[in-house]
């Protein structure tokens, strides 16, 4: 279960400004979609993660089965997706702090090697018929605690293998190779069910975890560039809380696929029930349904590149999100194998092409130094809307049927839709959220210790009164910068004696943390502060004053 202007003197559009961004960038670049493939340790990780996939699905679909199997109710069928999302939701931000200050490729291997164990302690139970409804829900929760660690390293890991130009692909090969792995793992463990059982099957899963862990443990990752102490896990967690506090453009891809989750995670929640009772179907055919939302998948990232030159990702997110409601709907209705398979189908190509564009998304609206705490955050909300959703649709089908549900939740898909006309999605391409070049240490003469604080950073400008509103606008946008580099406090202050000179206050928990804040600007970043300098009509650049807390007790720390 393994699983993207020069402004120093002038006054034009602010780099990175959404108005410039929403709905104006296609869903995805038209390069190559292969791109990646040529880079040697993706392709090995691409195919050692597909094995692994594919033992992951064979899995899943016989876990399902058999919790229908031995608890054949709809509350209980829904228990083993929402055990399987939950761990994710609570767990992600942690792990994505924890994907930010450890080195990555090694909590993948911990990782692979934990989930391994977890599926052979599966096998054997099931093979000595020592399984329980409950043990099977514990162990779906062992199994996915090691996914919810593991996932925010490994898609952080991503932009480390290619460059930034092909994250987007990239994003797009491990979701195809995923859902690939969902349109083989399925029927696959639909005929392994049929043929040699579920606790053999997941024996089988055990030994898929082996070759990601060979390929990670020859690969020597990147060292970061960072000459200051790595970050502490509460610290690291509240900075990345803090800056997706600050970015709109992200809160929105957030909320939106929180909305569609929800509504779409009933699909796969109930039909292990739907398959049994009302297609009165086997294993092999259930396995052959899920099979074909891995197929839908896989259609959907050939074509994505040809999509993305048509479609904005406001648009696809429309079309997506409405043919999946009809997609419930047509299953709700019509209880004939081929015309679900088709329905499945179709669900499964909008899932890709609407959740790759969520991630890339946030790959490239993330600075490398946060990406793993981004992501985690996306992963906590679409987990946590995975979890909820599968335990509210399995209530909702026991109250009134499995028809009913799907209805209802291909209601709540388009009435989701209503977000869009105030959480609009928008595209991070054009920011560069490379290092930038010319980050700066702070220009002080007392060195205080890293650990104390809080420290207060002021800027002093001179504005002219004609500039004010270019200048608020400017500001605003700077704001959001320092908050998101790890400010917990900031203010513009206009002087009573001079009204044209104006001053930048912000307050940083310590002196480490401020340092790290000048580590952290971006290319983006600097081109923002380029652009509120230029508004500064003083003779000299604007006065810059570090101040730091010092305690007036005679145990307080002296220089």
């Amino acid at each position: 279960m393994a699983k993207n202007i020069d402004l120093n003197n002038g006054r034009g559009q602010a780099p990175g400004d959404p108005k410039k961004q929403n709905g104006t960038k296609p869903a995805l670049r038209s390069a190559s979609a292969y791109a990646p493939l040529k880079n040697k340790i993706f392709s090995e990780l691409w195919i050692s993660n597909f094995a692994s996939n594919v033992g992951t699905w064979m899995q899943n679909t016989a876990m399902a089965w058999l919790m229908a199997t031995i608890a054949p109710s709809a509350i209980m069928v829904s228990l083993v997706q929402t055990a399987s999302s939950f761990p994710v939701f609570l767990f992600a931000v942690p792990a994505g702090a924890l994907a930010d200050v450890v080195d990555r490729r090694r909590i993948i291997i911990a990782t692979q090697i934990w989930m391994g164990i977890a599926a052979a302690l599966l096998g054997v139970l099931t093979l000595f018929n020592l399984i329980s409804p409950w043990m099977l829900l514990f162990l779906v929760l062992v199994l996915s605690l090691g996914s919810a660690v593991n996932a925010p390293a490994w898609q952080a890991i991503i932009p480390e293998l290619v460059p930034r130009s092909e994250i987007q692909q990239a994003v797009a090969l491990n979701s195809a190779g995923f859902n690939l792995a969902r349109a083989v793992g399925p029927a696959l463990g639909g005929f392994l069910l049929v043929a040699i059982g579920a606790g053999t099957t997941f024996l089988i899963n055990a030994a898929s975890f082996l070759g990601v862990i060979f390929v990670l443990f020859l690969w020597q990752s990147p060292p970061r560039e960072s000459v200051l102490p790595a970050e502490r896990m509460m610290g690291a967690m509240l900075t990345g809380i803090r800056f997706v506090r600050h970015s709109p453009a992200l809160q929105a891809v957030f909320i939106r696929a929180f909305l569609f989750v929800v509504g779409a995670s009933s699909q796969s929640a109930l039909l292990p029930l739907y398959a049994r009772d009302l297609l009165k179907a086997g294993p092999g055919e259930y396995g052959l349904l899920l099979g074909s939302f891995g197929l839908g998948a896989v259609a959907a990232a050939a074509a994505l590149p040809i999509i993305g030159r048509k479609l904005t990702i406001n648009a696809l997110a429309l079309i997506t999100t409405l043919v999946f409601a009809a997609s419930l709907s047509v299953i709700a209705v019509f209880h004939i194998l081929t015309i679900d398979f088709f329905a499945i189908f179709l669900s499964g190509s909008c899932w890709l092409a609407l959740l790759s564009n969520f991630n890339s998304s946030v790959q490239s609206m993330s600075p490398a130094w946060v990406r793993g705490r981004c992501l985690a955050v996306y992963m906590m909300i679409f987990f946590g809307g995975m979890s909820g959703g599968s335990f509210l649709w399995g209530a909702i089908a026991h109250w009134i049927g499995i028809p009913g549900a799907l209805h209802a939740s291909a209601a709540s898909l388009a009435l989701g839709l209503l977000a869009a006309f105030r959480f609009k999605l928008m595209s991070g391409d054009r920011l560069d959220l490379n290092p930038s070049p010319h980050r700066s240490v702070p220009a002080v003469i007392l060195e205080p210790q890293p650990e104390q604080g809080p420290v207060m950073v002021t800027f002093e400008y001179v504005i002219d009164p004609d500039d004010w509103n270019e200048f608020r606008a400017a500001m605003q946008r700077l704001r959001r910068v320092r908050l998101r580099g790890g400010a917990f406090r900031w203010a513009v202050f206009m002087d009573l004696i001079d009204p044209s000179i104006y001053r930048e206050i912000f307050f940083v928990e310590s002196w480490l943390e401020h340092l790290r804040q000048h580590e952290r600007q971006t290319v983006t970043d600097r081109e923002i502060r380029q652009r509120v300098a230029s508004f500064h009509k003083g003779e000299a650049p604007p006065m810059v004053r570090h101040l730091i807390a010092r305690p007036l007790t005679e145990t307080g720390k002296r220089w």
